[in-house]
């Protein structure tokens, strides 16, 4: 191990990863379940040791406009509120992705819609993973199972969305924001200077010399066959994100009959589940997608023809399932499973659910 050990909620493990990693600025505004982020920055004043931003904003839409203007400058800056937070944020969001910025974003969800409740959901999956904004755009989402990865997913986040100038989107739920973990955090990283940011992003508005045009970075194009071929660059990049950046993780899928589908939480309450009907015989696997965009599509469906039929278990009435039948092109039954409104499903709740697909 070359990091550090902490019992850290997931939360607060979001804020120790960004710190660690050399992020330059965080802009937020507080709401549960995810209010322990910015908390955890406020109690480490990383300013006085690495330079970094920490600021509460006067609003969502004020944060995520920060996000903005930092992320135009080549800088590491991340925002995070709970669900209907990050409704007021889509608007900055598809500027973001319009104008091909690199931002993380933490969305700890909670349940809907409105201002529903402040207990657990996975509602926000379309909001996310099919654009929660205007136009035609992706984000790259991503769903911890675990305070490790709540901690891992900072750095892939920001890595991917620098990558591809891109928004990136930590997509955790309520239970993953709150859970108290084991979590080994990375050596702490120095953040940039001015001129690497300026090496690396060339296309970062820092300022140029006086015979050259300075970067200016807007989603507005009053031509629309030009903005048409920003479009079809757009497109051609979420095909490469799809291409390479697929991630998921498979449990006893080998010999399975079945396969249960589910992330975040569920995906934990899930593996109970398989590991009790391995113990009775029934040859079920878990099969959790980390990536919810791009979505672990071809993988998925190279099951199609393996198994009988899939159940999808979430925190919502039916979201990823939708994805799901598209995977495997509808060719075998799939169920969903979901509990609402910030209600945890029992390990029991879901095997009764799994024993009725079996008998189907």
């Amino acid at each position: 191990m070359t990091g550090e050990i902490k019992l850290l909620k997931g939360n607060e493990a979001i804020a120790h990863a960004a710190i660690r990693y050399g992020a330059d600025g965080y802009f937020g505004y507080p709401i549960t379940p995810q209010s322990e982020i910015m908390e955890t920055l406020m109690d480490e004043q990383p300013w006085e040791t690495t330079g970094m931003v920490v600021l509460q904003a006067e609003s969502e839409v004020a944060a995520i406009n920060m996000v903005y203007g930092g992320a135009a400058c080549g800088k590491r800056v991340l925002t995070s509120s709970s669900s209907p937070g990050i409704s007021l944020k889509q608007e900055g969001i598809s500027y973001l992705a319009g104008t091909e910025l690199p931002a993380l974003i933490v969305n700890v969800m909670r349940g809907g819609p409105g201002l529903g409740t402040i207990q657990p959901s996975q509602s926000d999956y379309f909001q996310a993973v099919k654009g929660g904004g205007h136009g035609d755009y992706r984000v790259i989402t991503l769903a911890p199972a675990s305070v490790q990865e709540m901690a891992d997913h900072v750095a892939l986040g920001f890595d991917l969305a620098f990558k591809y100038r891109n928004p990136a989107m930590i997509l955790a739920d309520g239970v993953i924001g709150q859970l108290m973990e084991k979590v080994e955090l990375q050596p702490q990283q120095p953040r940039r200077t001015e001129a690497e940011v300026r090496k690396e992003c060339t296309w970062a508005a820092l300022g140029k010399p006086a015979d050259r045009k300075p970067n200016i970075h807007t989603s507005l194009e009053l031509d629309s066959t030009v903005w048409e071929q920003y479009n079809i660059r757009f497109q051609a990049k979420y095909k490469e994100i799809e291409e390479n950046e697929v991630r998921y993780e498979e449990l006893y899928c080998d010999d399975a009959e079945y396969l249960i589908v589910a992330f975040g939480a569920a995906a934990r309450i899930s593996q109970k589940v398989v590991e009790t009907a391995r113990k009775e015989g029934i040859k079920v696997g878990l099969f959790r997608p980390i990536t919810l965009w791009p979505y672990p599509s071809k993988r998925l469906n190279s099951y199609k023809n393996k198994i009988k039929s899939i159940l999808t278990v979430e925190l919502n009435a039916g979201q990823m399932v939708e994805d799901v039948k598209l995977a495997v092109d509808c060719q075998i039954p799939v169920m969903h499973f979901g509990r609402m409104g910030g209600i945890i499903p029992t390990p029991q709740e879901v095997y009764e659910a799994l024993k009725t697909l079996l008998k189907s």
